[in-house]
């Protein structure tokens, strides 16, 4: 996977230039692993064209939503079989407590963080458990967006310095991934948590001005 990456890097791209990048982005999410790759590619290309940055977050974000795209509907046809064939009953069964207990952030979350964090078994459960396609489509659209787009942003004020950005954040949340998941599913869960709270505080303020 390493040459794979690297010919993507030195040949494809450069050859494609930004269709380039909306392959890799799909075939890293489809039927590839290739680990920081499209990170890479966005902060390289924000870096050389800060003019032209936002074409390497659209074809990435693109190529990511096709290819996820892919995953849902194989994840749908072959049903929970094919994700315990995949990744074995008992991640199947995390990835169906996850989407019971999260719904929608079992799968934007995965799509917002670094590798290692596991992302493609919650793209293939979310077509196994019939999380439907509008959701997951916006879902992989909003969060692919942003990190692509965050990537784009450093690369534009930092220059070769967001490369080691980069490189440092996958090291540092590849050591810490279980605190950094467990943190951001504490802090998502308590926002909702005070949203629903001050919604229905709201409700029943208005129940009692009716009266």
């Amino acid at each position: 996977m390493h040459k794979i990456a690297i010919w993507a890097q030195t040949v494809l791209v450069p050859t494609l230039g930004p269709l380039g990048l909306f392959v890799v982005a799909f075939l890293d999410s489809s039927f590839l692993s290739l680990p920081e790759i499209n990170d890479l590619l966005v902060v390289s290309a924000a870096i050389a064209e800060p003019a032209t940055a936002w074409v390497a977050v659209v074809m990435a974000t693109a190529g990511s939503l096709a290819g996820c795209s892919v995953l849902w509907w194989l994840g749908g046809r072959g049903g929970e079989a094919v994700l315990v064939r995949r990744f074995g009953r008992e991640r199947a069964e995390r990835a169906r407590a996850a989407f019971d207990r999260w719904d929608i952030l079992a799968l934007a979350v995965p799509a917002l963080l670094p590798p290692p964090m596991p992302f493609k078994i919650f793209v293939l459960a979310s077509g196994v458990f019939a999380f439907p396609f509008p959701r997951f489509a916006f879902t992989i659209l909003i969060s692919r967006g942003l990190r692509y787009a965050s990537w784009a942003v450093l690369g534009i004020l930092y220059g070769e310095r967001a490369l080691e950005m980069l490189r440092a954040l996958d090291a540092w949340s590849e050591s810490r991934l279980p605190a950094i998941l467990g943190a951001l599913l504490a802090l998502t869960a308590l926002a909702v948590s005070l949203y629903f709270l001050r919604r229905r505080g709201r409700s029943a303020a208005d129940v009692g001005e009716a009266h």
